[in-house]
């Protein structure tokens, strides 16, 4: 049985912290679920990841599709959490209910998140109204990018956490069942989860939310030469990996890989009969 959205409010009321992060495959899944966390995010963020990108704004609905898909098939306890993508929301209400329900119904996921306050309350609402739970998404919001003028923290001076507490109430009133808060200062966010009756998530956020989501590729420390100060990196997984493949490769121009144990034999009739017919 998945991980619901009424289980993820119990932990809120119990006091019990709530563990997430982000996977793009079916492997990592895996590993996530087997290490007891039950809250996955399909982010936008594979933009960056998994296909190379320098954002996440080039991220399509049939990439985060496709992800979804791979990660849900790679879980039986998690709720997978689908990122809407740029523009999949903002254009229009209808297309915005189109492409939340194709999340559920296609990629198999059991929410999506969104990014943005106020301004996405009224299509939070009809998406909801249609079935299809959501995650707010406020403080640093990695699709407006542009607008804010770079990745920095948000809700520093007085009117810009009001900004930013308004959003959190209004999120919550149109219905959102938890809200990620990414790069606020820790005060600020511990005064939005105290006010909030639902979840908030935080990245780069501080301890005072009542969970975290870190990205995978940063926990394990698979792109080395991106190091965020919120991120605390748990392996160096890069430089085992490359190790690995050295090894790997050395063991191949030396021609120790593979052995006999690593192959598989033919029964000696056949093939004396087929040199024989070699030989011909």
């Amino acid at each position: 049985m998945r991980l619901t959205i009424q289980e993820l409010g119990e932990m809120k009321r119990r006091g019990e912290s709530i563990p997430m992060i982000t996977a793009y495959d079916y492997t990592a899944a895996r590993l996530v679920e087997r290490a007891g966390v039950r809250l996955i995010l399909v982010g936008d963020s594979l933009g960056q990841c998994i296909l190379g990108y320098d954002s996440t704004i080039p991220v399509t609905m049939d990439d985060i599709v496709s992800h979804t898909k791979a990660v849900v098939r790679g879980t039986k306890e998690s709720h997978v959490v689908a990122d809407m993508p740029f523009m999949s929301y903002k254009a229009d209400v209808r297309g915005a209910v189109q492409n939340a329900g194709r999340m559920l119904s296609e990629a198999g996921a059991q929410s999506v998140k969104l990014e943005g306050g106020r301004k996405v309350t009224g299509t939070v609402s009809r998406i909801v109204d249609a079935g299809v739970p959501v995650m707010g998404h406020i403080g640093l919001t990695p699709q407006s990018i542009h607008q804010l003028g770079g990745y920095s923290i948000q809700g520093k001076t007085l009117e810009s956490a009001r900004e930013l507490l308004n959003d959190a109430v209004a999120l919550q009133n149109s219905g959102v069942y938890a809200i990620v808060l990414e790069l606020i200062p820790s005060k600020l966010a511990g005064i939005i989860t105290q006010r909030l009756s639902i979840p908030t998530i935080g990245i780069g956020s501080g301890a005072e939310c009542d969970g975290q989501v870190q990205v995978f590729h940063d926990l394990l420390g698979l792109l080395p030469d991106f190091r965020p100060r919120h991120a605390r990196r748990y392996a160096d997984l890069d430089e085992s990996i490359v190790k690995a493949i050295s090894d790997y490769t050395k063991d191949v121009k030396e021609s120790s890989f593979p052995d006999a144990n690593e192959s598989y034999s033919i029964d000696k009739i056949v093939y004396e009969a087929l040199l024989d017919e070699t030989t011909i």
